[in-house]
């Protein structure tokens, strides 16, 4: 919907760019939760979709609209006029397009960089969004994960599905569940998933030994600025199916941390704030961390509901606090 946006408050402008937000579910959404924080604060707040990004002459430009947002499920946001603006006018830019993590993303980080590099506070760093690549980052902390094995190559997948047993299988560039595989030593499919998953041994994938204790959850961990937030959302499998995703029929359930959960917290986090990964999402079953989350996790909105918590109101006071400091 368009309308004029109401623009005031403490002078501070918040960018976002992110999947349209006309499609959104704002009762789970957490880039609306930011955005609503941001809205609460006094920020103005400019909306872009990753093709509103262009470079001239060296300098990263968005092709933005004044946004206002409203917590309603049925009339949630108001978008004023396109201005093409220079990106180095705002000072916090969220990054929360979703994945594949093709390159059309890799260069729109590009675009982003230079924003980075004219005093935008870009959240997550570009870089680190290239670099940490969410199901390959985990295996810079081997201590907190399960057997796992990364490669193209089929023959090498069997031996690790026979040596391991249950295992799972996925992309390394997926979200929301999408193209998981729970394969076994004796599956009749087994050769046809891994000829389909891995492009006749083209595509790199990655192997996991399959956790049993998913079925009480895959936990959802919020890491903001290196400090967990204390309650996880445990995404627990819908019936007949082994994947947590909510997006795949899984239902959240919110759960205070375990010790081992700031355990593996504390292996991570300090890596987190060297690259620049303000907001993170954990992903942990059982006693084992599955995936690291950077470029757009969510949860925000549901354990802000069970628990009375204001995770973006933490995330924009680490954002506001690292720009003054």
């Amino acid at each position: 919907m368009t309308d004029t946006p109401q623009i005031s408050g403490n002078g501070l402008k918040t960018g976002v760019i992110m999947d349209p937000i006309a499609g959104i579910k704002t009762y789970k959404d957490s880039t609306f939760a930011m955005l609503l924080e941001a809205q609460r604060r006094g920020h103005e707040i400019w909306y872009m979709e990753p093709e509103d990004l262009t470079i001239r002459d060296g300098v990263a430009l968005g092709h933005m609209r004044p946004l206002s947002v409203r917590d309603n499920q049925h009339d949630w946001f108001s978008l004023g006029q396109h201005e093409n603006r220079e990106l180095d006018t705002l000072d916090f830019l969220l990054m929360r397009k979703d994945p594949p993590f093709d390159m059309d993303y890799v260069y729109t980080t590009y675009i982003l960089d230079l924003a980075e590099r004219d005093g935008v506070t870009v959240v997550n760093r570009p870089q680190a969004l290239r670099d940490a690549n969410e199901k390959c980052f985990i295996t810079q902390f081997a201590q907190c994960c399960v057997p796992a094995l990364i490669t193209r190559n089929s023959a090498e997948i069997r031996e690790f599905v026979a040596e391991q047993g249950l295992s799972v299988v996925k992309p390394l560039d997926g979200m929301g569940g999408e193209s998981i595989f729970q394969v076994r030593p004796d599956d009749p499919n087994l050769n046809v998933i891994l000829e389909t998953i891995t492009s006749k041994d083209n595509d790199l994938v990655m192997v996991q030994r399959y956790i049993p204790e998913i079925t009480a959850g895959d936990k959802r961990i919020l890491v903001v600025n290196g400090e967990p937030v204390p309650y996880a959302l445990a995404r627990i499998p819908g019936e007949g199916d082994f994947r947590g995703n909510l997006a795949k029929g899984g239902t959240g359930k919110g759960v205070p941390l375990t010790t081992r959960d700031y355990w593996i917290c504390e292996q991570v986090a300090p890596e987190l704030k060297r690259r620049g990964i303000v907001f993170a999402g954990l992903d942990v079953i059982g006693d084992w961390l599955t995936e690291i989350n950077v470029t757009s996790p969510t949860c925000i909105r549901e354990l802000d509901a069970e628990y009375e918590l204001n995770i973006a109101g933490d995330l924009f006071n680490a954002l506001e606090a690292l720009r003054s400091g």
